[in-house]
């Protein structure tokens, strides 16, 4: 097997499967990647970043893809996408209030999953089970279905002063977490949760703010044949070549022999792709 190929990085594309499948995007060109697992690999940096929204070319990436102008102006880009509980569209303040209408005003979830340990996360209502896939979460469970961003941010701003909201990137890569009963989890958390729910579901109404205990648990597997023990991570900006075997893949991270790399990081750049 001989692969050679060029482009720019995007997130890897990923399809639910008795093991997940994934795919690397390098500009119109897709690699699959499962079929790569045991063969050496070699991604080089060729110096140069793209804009992901406007083409501009870049020294530096922001937001996972966007040159500075973007980055200050997008909404997609703003802090209030990190953080959807700082929503400041009622106030008038959204840089661009049709994107926000399009993008944040849609149906949402509240989530566990479980990636190094089981969190609280939120996404929109499309991208389940994509989210958790991207999270290397090997389960997750929906538990509040919403309808706008800022709902969804304000619920799980209730539910993490009881549980993690975010993955430790180097645990998930050095293993599986060991399964839980996400709905025994949910429930504690719902009855922990409850003074701040109720305040929320005053505010907003039941039908806005809708539990789900009907939901079952998605169980995810990776394609990986080996873990590392101690993970070192690539940085192309300091040292623009990677190369090494494939051993798996989990979450936006291939995991080599010699190494891992994040591809989200690096939405954007420019790189020469081969595999033997």
């Amino acid at each position: 097997m001989s692969i050679q190929a060029s482009g720019h990085l995007a997130k890897m594309d990923v399809q639910l499967a008795n093991t997940v499948q994934y795919q690397l995007p390098l500009d119109d060109q897709r690699i699959a990647l499962n079929d790569l697992i045991g063969h050496s690999i070699r991604l080089e940096y060729r110096g140069d970043i793209h804009c992901i929204h406007c083409g501009r070319r870049s020294k530096k990436s922001f937001s996972q893809g966007y040159c500075y102008p973007c980055f200050t102006k997008l909404p997609q880009c703003d802090t209030c996408i990190m953080s959807p509980e700082k929503c400041h569209f009622h106030h008038g303040t959204c840089r661009d209030p049709q994107w926000g209408e399009k993008y944040c005003f849609t149906d949402h979830f509240v989530y566990l999953a479980n990636s190094s340990g089981v969190k609280v996360g939120i996404t929109r209502g499309t991208q389940l089970p994509t989210r958790w896939i991207d999270q290397g979460a090997t389960q997750g469970l929906p538990i509040f279905r919403v309808q706008t961003r800022y709902q969804a941010g304000l619920i799980e701003d209730c539910i993490r002063e009881h549980i993690a909201d975010k993955t430790s990137w180097q645990k998930m890569l050095k293993g599986n977490a060991e399964t839980a009963d996400l709905a025994a989890i949910r429930d504690d958390l719902l009855i922990k949760s409850e003074s701040g729910l109720e305040l929320l579901e005053q505010e907003f109404g039941l039908q806005a703010l809708q539990r789900l205990y009907n939901e079952t648990t998605t169980e995810i597997h990776f394609p990986v044949t080996r873990f590392p023990e101690k993970v070192k991570s690539f940085n192309l900006d300091k040292a623009p070549l990677v190369e090494g075997e494939l051993q798996g893949i989990k979450g936006q991270y291939l995991i080599l022999d010699t190494g891992v790399i994040n591809i989200r990081k690096y939405t954007g750049y420019n790189i020469e792709f081969s595999a033997e």
